[in-house]
């Protein structure tokens, strides 16, 4: 049975969102591709706002599973930037949390557990994405949450 699911990749100030119909190993269908960016101003207020806005859509479109990329270690030392995504992946896993069962794999997880390939090959690969998305329009730049829906399924 088909299940609606959610791609996430979460940066300082920003939520790239994937929703796709998923259904056992067969192509993936996409929903809905977008960005959502965190309102100007009180960083507090803007992430109650868009933790209203990410439970609300799970809620209302009956997401049953989220796949947020992790964090990574940086090896080039911890910056503002990187703090800030941090505390907007935590809202973004907390509203999600209440709504759907949610997993947090990182990129390193991932590029040891699927396929033969590290996952930068995979989102450059043309070829790999016609084949995983059978109806619906991905962005160049939304293949890395999408992925995660990718090597999550079943």
């Amino acid at each position: 049975m088909a299940e609606r699911w959610l791609g996430i990749v979460v940066s300082s100030d920003r939520v790239i969102i994937v929703d796709a119909l998923v259904n056992g190993a067969s192509p993936i269908v996409i929903q809905m591709d977008d960005t959502w960016t965190l309102q100007e101003g009180d960083r507090p207020q803007a992430y109650r706002v868009m933790h209203q806005r990410i439970a609300d859509y799970a809620r209302e479109n009956g997401i049953s599973r989220a796949v947020i990329k992790g964090s990574a270690v940086s090896l080039r030392g911890t910056k503002k930037v990187h703090l800030e995504a941090a505390e907007l992946r935590g809202v973004v896993c907390c509203a999600l949390a209440g709504v759907t069962t949610v997993v947090t794999p990182t990129k390193a997880l991932i590029s040891r557990t699927f396929g033969n390939r590290k996952v930068d090959a995979y989102l450059k690969d043309d070829g790999f994405w016609a084949k995983q998305i059978g109806v619906g329009q991905l962005r160049i730049g939304s293949r890395e949450a999408a992925f995660g829906i990718v090597a999550g399924r079943p």
